[in-house]
């Protein structure tokens, strides 16, 4: 199989691996071809998915997570510098066939190692009961493009903070329980990282082909599709969504909003608190079209709301629209 690399290693975006394999599908003419990668920390979602309801937006930009959608199904994965993704590119175009001859293909690798690794269902591979890597698929260039995690290692808060509903509370049980139902590659072999990746390299590839700079240039031209607001929120429709709370001295609070690109398109506001000013000038109307983040809020709201609703401070209410 051919291994195709880079002429040099800069870091890149995750958006720009996932343009690389559309080019390699477009242009290298092989049966076969494979490259590994790891960016800093970033989250990537389905082609399917609503980033609102997958990703805790909030989170990653108070981390600095970059989000990503890619042209596969699946579901939300999380990566960082401490584990690395796997790409395959084949003629094959069967989604069961390429499938199982991909993620084989990997359980073999790991078996030399001594690790005993098994496929299960269509998509994972596990290590005794926990799952080490996850896999989707589409079609591109009337080729067949797989690609996944390997998890050597990860940074576990981010994981479950970043891929978590901002509804969900982010706790330490949460991350046991995921650290439960994962595992780590580190904890099975005593290579490094970086030897694993040499290991991976020499057992699947025994030739490989360095991309030019005019390659490169290439992807980073298709890299910018990744990157626009059309595709990584165009396929989002509308969606309402309820937060709810009891604040101490104001009372009970509903709000409902209609939301697309996490942005608020229309909002409710219903409880038993008392009215003390004009809630669709003061509040209601600031907040149309404004994206429901931290920043954005607290920009967009007066400091002052508790002449419009009785004892509510403007970050109880910022608190409720992100976290209720």
């Amino acid at each position: 199989m051919l291994y195709i690399a880079l002429p040099n290693q800069q870091p890149r975006q995750l958006s720009f691996y996932l343009a690389m394999e559309e080019y390699v599908a477009e242009w290298i003419d092989v049966e076969d071809c494979f490259f590994m990668w790891q960016v800093q920390p970033s989250v990537i979602f389905g082609r399917n998915q609503l980033i609102e309801t997958e990703v805790n937006l909030e989170y990653c930009q108070q981390n600095g997570i970059q989000t990503y959608r890619r042209k596969s199904g699946g579901g939300c994965v999380y990566a960082d510098m401490s584990n690395v993704m796997f790409s395959y590119i084949t003629k094959d175009k069967a989604v069961n066939f390429t499938f199982n001859k991909y993620i084989n293909m990997v359980v073999l690798v790991l078996r030399k190692l001594g690790i005993d690794a098994k496929a299960t269902g269509r998509n994972d591979i596990l290590i005794g009961n926990r799952k080490m890597s996850g896999n989707a698929f589409y079609h591109a260039w009337n080729k067949s493009i797989v690609h996944g995690t390997m998890l050597y290692d990860t940074n576990m808060q981010n994981m479950v903070g970043a891929i978590t509903p901002s509804t969900t509370k982010l706790t330490s049980k949460g991350i046991q329980s995921v650290r439960q139902r994962i595992a780590l590659l580190k904890d099975y072999t005593d290579l490094t990282l970086d030897e694993f990746k040499q290991f991976v390299k020499q057992t699947l590839c025994d030739n490989e082909l360095v991309l030019s700079k005019c390659a490169v240039s290439e992807i980073e031209e298709k890299e910018k599709e990744y990157l626009s607001e059309a595709f990584i929120y165009g396929k989002n429709p509308r969606y309402s969504t309820v937060k709810r709370a009891h604040i101490d001295q104001v009372g009970d609070i509903e709000i409902r909003l209609e939301m697309k690109n996490n942005v608020i398109k229309s909002m409710t506001i219903l409880g038993d608190f008392f009215i003390m000013g004009d809630i669709d000038t003061a509040i209601i109307k600031p907040l149309h079209n404004v994206k429901l983040n931290k920043e954005q809020l607290t920009k967009a709201l007066p400091k002052q709301l508790d002449d419009v609703i009785m004892n509510l401070q403007r970050n109880d209410f910022i608190h409720l629209l992100l976290e209720g």
